[in-house]
């Protein structure tokens, strides 16, 4: 079910480029006719940001106070049952237009967003956020904003605002520190390769992380449906493997990054009073731009805080080995 008014249609084999062309159209469009977005993105001109040096890597704060709504999101299954569904194309505001892609996805301007161009990619129909029946739609995705785009995925238990509406999202392409931080090879640590997809980890970074690369779509489409099914060995509990993923395609490589999780939110998170740090770590946190709402938060969050958030909320290094040896 497409919005009555939708803006265009992209497909998985549209020619280079389309797909980066619409999006920019559309940004412009909607700052222009959604009042919402507008405000979003004055808003988000006015964001502060500085960079902390903590044990061998760095992050980069953001004080964004209109991401309060995704960072201190109720997603307990009480909530999410008694509320309306804000992807179900039928609630989307009447102003809020979509490009359509493949026919099964809507992609949508962000109305509060962490970078200058930030976009959400919706099922039309209200399933849930679970990746395992739809990584090729993710590849596909990856491939057809390529150059300009990276995509993002938050599983259901680890930063997705709307648990119960699967959905993807778009950063402008570098947009988050790990994608340079897995270029540099002195940082790169060789694991296996495998079915033509290398796998490695980061050194000294303060959470756990696997890095797989292939220049064969079909065979990184099997690396993550494998890698799903080994990361379930630990985590039978949860509907599927606590992760984040961010996913590249650039010079004819494929690259997943995936963050592996023990748990969604810190401790910290759910302390009283003046003791509650509100950080949610998701995608952009893991990969190192640590998005704080509150301004209290920013000024006070320093190196050992965010040490211990990262690798609190990061499975161990023995469960990290575990995976790629079974890879």
């Amino acid at each position: 079910m497409l919005p009555k008014d939708h803006f265009a249609s992209v497909n998985a084999g549209s020619p280079p480029g389309t797909a980066a062309k619409l999006l920019t159209s559309l940004l412009i469009e909607q700052k222009r006719a959604w009042p919402q977005l507008a405000e979003g993105y004055r808003a988000l001109s006015s964001i502060e940001v500085r960079e902390i040096n903590c044990n061998g890597f760095s992050v980069t704060l953001q004080w964004n106070p209109r991401r309060i709504v995704s960072t201190d999101a109720k997603v307990d299954d009480k909530t999410v049952r008694e509320r309306k569904c804000f992807l179900c194309p039928e609630n989307l505001p009447e102003s809020q237009k979509a490009i359509s892609f493949d026919g099964d996805f809507l992609i949508l301007c962000n109305p509060n967003p962490i970078f200058e161009r930030h976009f959400t990619v919706s099922s039309v129909k209200h399933v849930p956020q679970l990746l395992g029946a739809h990584i090729e739609t993710l590849l596909s995705l990856t491939e057809a904003v390529s150059g300009e785009f990276s995509v993002f995925y938050n599983g259901p238990e680890c930063g997705a605002s709307a648990p119960d509406h699967l959905h993807f999202q778009l950063s402008p392409a570098g947009g988050i520190p790990v994608e340079s931080d897995a270029k540099v090879q002195t940082r790169l640590v060789r694991k296996k390769m495998f079915n033509a997809v290398n796998y490695s980890s980061l050194a000294d970074y303060g959470r756990r992380v696997i890095v797989m690369d292939s220049q064969k779509k079909e065979k990184m489409a099997a690396a993550l449906a494998k890698l799903l099914i080994v990361m379930e060995k630990s985590d039978a509990t949860s509907p599927e493997p606590k992760m984040n993923l961010l996913s590249t395609f650039q010079d004819g490589v494929w690259r997943s990054i995936v963050f592996p999780r023990r748990k969604h939110r810190p401790d910290v998170f759910y302390r009283e009073g003046n003791e509650r740090v509100l950080v949610s770590p998701a995608l952009v946190d893991m990969g190192g731009l640590i998005i704080t709402p509150r301004r209290m938060d920013f000024d006070r969050i320093d190196a050992k805080m965010l040490e211990s958030i990262l690798d609190e909320v990061s499975v161990s290094d023995r469960e990290l080995e575990r995976i790629f040896d079974a890879m």
